[in-house]
């Protein structure tokens, strides 16, 4: 993190061959970009586009993200879910004051988290998305005058966050396997040492016409035209064993 203030500039990338790529240091790495840019605190929230989950990396202070988490405020907080369907940056003084907008902020002032702040929108190539959010205690006029100031280079921050966080071990991983229910393995697997439909209904003690549901479903996840290219893509991925 040395080369910090040559990377920051308002107008250049940054390059991610100079940044941390281990997970662990995502948190370290938005620490550093909070301080430069000179706000409360900053968060990047993305969303796997294979099973739906969302994940993070966040400047918030630990009392905060285990209430947050715990009231799983993640599924209907508005400055993560108004950034999925934008694409210019979303002002939080723009979003709706509805009963999701209040729950989830009059709880955050509780914890010293203000209800201005500015979250940036990002596409990526796999169908993902992400948002870096920054919080600001500022006066409105300051606020006003410090977004000018940084959107630009948080608009840059926000890209490459994205595209380190995508192509980190764990996420990669995420995106390349997709998550199969019980029993959608169990008829793959079962499929795959030879069964028909009905001899799995019979096995697992259920109906033909649920046996085709799980085995339609598994296809939709695995990208695959037919059931023999789902077990294929399922045993080349580990997600159960050649029969």
């Amino acid at each position: 993190m040395d080369n910090l203030p040559s990377i920051f500039g308002q107008h250049d990338l940054f390059d991610l061959e100079d940044l941390p790529e281990a997970s662990d240091d995502f948190s370290r790495f938005l620490f550093n970009v909070r301080d430069r840019f000179g706000v409360d605190d900053i968060a990047y929230a993305g969303m796997n586009p294979v099973n739906g989950s969302i994940f993070g990396h966040v400047t918030y202070n630990d009392d905060w993200k285990a209430h947050y988490a715990s009231q799983g405020y993640h599924k209907i907080d508005p400055t993560l879910h108004k950034a999925r369907r934008s694409i210019a940056p979303v002002d939080w003084a723009r979003l709706d004051r509805d009963s999701n907008f209040l729950m989830v902020f009059d709880d955050a002032r509780d914890f010293g988290i203000r209800d201005q702040g500015l979250t940036i929108p990002v596409r990526g190539p796999y169908g993902d998305v992400g948002g870096l959010s920054v919080t600001s205690s500022l006066s409105q006029k300051e606020w006003n005058k410090l977004k000018g100031e940084v959107l630009v280079g948080l608009q840059s921050v926000a890209v490459h966050v994205h595209d380190m966080v995508i192509r980190s071990d764990n996420l990669s991983n995420l995106l390349r396997t997709p998550t199969l229910s019980h029993r959608e393995l169990e008829a793959l697997q079962w499929t795959s040492a030879g069964k028909s439909q009905q001899d799995i209904a019979d096995i697992l003690s259920i109906s033909n016409r649920t046996v085709e549901v799980h085995l339609r479903s598994a296809r939709h996840k695995l990208y695959a035209l037919t059931t023999a290219q789902a077990v294929g893509r399922a045993i080349s991925m580990g997600l159960i064993y050649p029969g």
